[in-house]
C-alpha cells in the first residue's frame, strides 16, 4: 500500500505543478485552488508512504519521476521545447529510479 501512496504523491505533485503553470501567478482562481489542494494531498500521501519506505528511496523516486512527468506534461500540453539532451536526461532519471527499486 505504501507504494500506492508514493504513486499518488507523485500524481498530485505533477497535478500541482501543472496547476501552478495554469494559475498564471495566482491570477486564475480555479488552477490556484487546485494547485494548493494538490500539494496538500501530495505531502499527505508522501508522508504515508514514508511509514514503510526509506526516506532516501522514496524522495529520489518522488523527485525523479515527478520531474520526468512534469517535463513530459510541459512538452505535450504547454508546447515546451524537447531536445535530445532533455530526452536523454529524462531517460537517465527513469533509469536511476529503476536502479533504486532494484536495490531494495
Amino acid at each position: 500500500m505504501n507504494w500506492y501512496y508514493l504513486l499518488l504523491a507523485i500524481i498530485f505533485d505533477v497535478a500541482g505543478a501543472t496547476s501552478m503553470k495554469l494559475s498564471y501567478g495566482f491570477s486564475k482562481t480555479l488552477p490556484s485552488f487546485i494547485m494548493i489542494i494538490s500539494y496538500i494531498l501530495c505531502i499527505g500521501f508522501f508522508t504515508l508512504a514514508l511509514k514503510k519506505i526509506e526516506a532516501s528511496t522514496a524522495y529520489a523516486i518522488w523527485a525523479g519521476l515527478g520531474t520526468a512527468l512534469i517535463a513530459l506534461v510541459g512538452f505535450v500540453f504547454f508546447k515546451e521545447s524537447m531536445d535530445l539532451t532533455k530526452i536523454i536526461s529524462i531517460v537517465l532519471i527513469i533509469l536511476g529510479v529503476i536502479g533504486l527499486n532494484l536495490s531494495l
